[in-house]
């Protein structure tokens, strides 16, 4: 099982990494027509969308034991969406063995390492200070 989900989750984080950079290099996300922001699909897509960050924010805030990863993380996830996410499991994923128990990803909790929250909040910040 952590294979095939590690396979998904590289799947996510590639697919969301092309697509937003197609979408990027056509329009500048400042630059979508109004008719599209207040259209109401696209806001109950996007609260819908946003819901599902804050439910996965809030296992990562459980797991995470340090209060700067949990802000970071928050951050990021809020930021860059599926691409956070898909890190943060990317993350979990490969900190076990192949053959392991998946309820290892799933329920240890961490001390709080820095690096790739501070990687990807940063990330999310300029780009949305950039469009």
């Amino acid at each position: 099982m952590i294979l095939f989900l590690r396979a998904l989750f590289v799947l996510v984080i590639v697919s969301m990494l092309g697509v937003t950079t197609w979408a990027s290099l056509d329009t500048p996300l400042f630059a979508i027509p109004r008719a599209v922001w207040t259209h109401p699909w696209f806001i109950a897509t996007l609260v819908d969308a946003y819901w599902a960050f804050v439910s996965f924010y809030v296992w990562v805030a459980w797991k995470e034991q340090n209060l700067a990863a949990r802000l970071l993380w928050f951050v990021a996830i809020i930021a860059l969406g599926n691409i956070a996410m898909a890190a943060y499991m990317l993350r979990e994923l490969f900190s076990v063995p192949a053959a392991g128990p998946l309820a290892d990803v799933f329920t240890r909790r961490n001390p709080g390492r820095l690096a790739l929250p501070v990687g990807l909040a940063a990330a999310g910040v300029g780009i949305y200070l950039l469009a």
